[in-house]
């Protein structure tokens, strides 16, 4: 049999004071909150689809652009301080109410229709369908130019 010494008499009330520790539990939950959210890209021969884990946010807290070098832009800010003139007078001795954010760029593929790429917010789930080009819509495109 094994003795186990332990130097310490007080190690369970440590136990919580780290584990209870809101310095540290805080800093641990506010990077993974600030993270990319969780997301499933899929395909088709129609369509890609991104579907991406963003809880408690509403359309208006994201921003969806395609910049000028063909990059899909996903922006989220949330600012979860609510602003009660009841508490103007309040001191504050813990104050944790933060402004998060991300932004993700993903370089879209030459056969997404961009004119016709839509976006919507559902039960915490934003999903982006960017419908392709045919084949025949592609060959459609191409052009001759007349030489003069």
């Amino acid at each position: 049999m094994l003795v186990a010494r332990r130097n310490n008499n007080n190690w369970m009330p440590s136990l919580f004071n780290e584990f209870l520790n809101w310095d540290n539990w805080n800093n641990s939950v506010c990077e993974t909150a600030q993270a990319m959210p969780k997301m499933n890209v899929s395909e088709s021969d129609k369509d890609y689809k991104m579907e991406l884990c963003v809880p408690g946010l509403k359309k208006e807290d994201l921003n969806i652009s395609i910049d000028t070098d063909n990059n899909l832009v996903i922006e989220m800010v949330k600012n979860d301080e609510v602003k009660d003139e009841s508490k103007e007078s309040r001191k504050y001795l813990r104050h944790e109410f933060s402004t998060m954010q991300f932004k993700q760029m993903f370089s879209l593929p030459e056969n997404v229709k961009k004119e016709q790429i839509t976006a919507k917010v559902e039960h915490g789930v934003l999903t982006i369908d960017l419908p392709k080009f045919t084949v025949e819509e592609k060959k459609a495109l191409a052009q001759t130019i007349e030489i003069k």
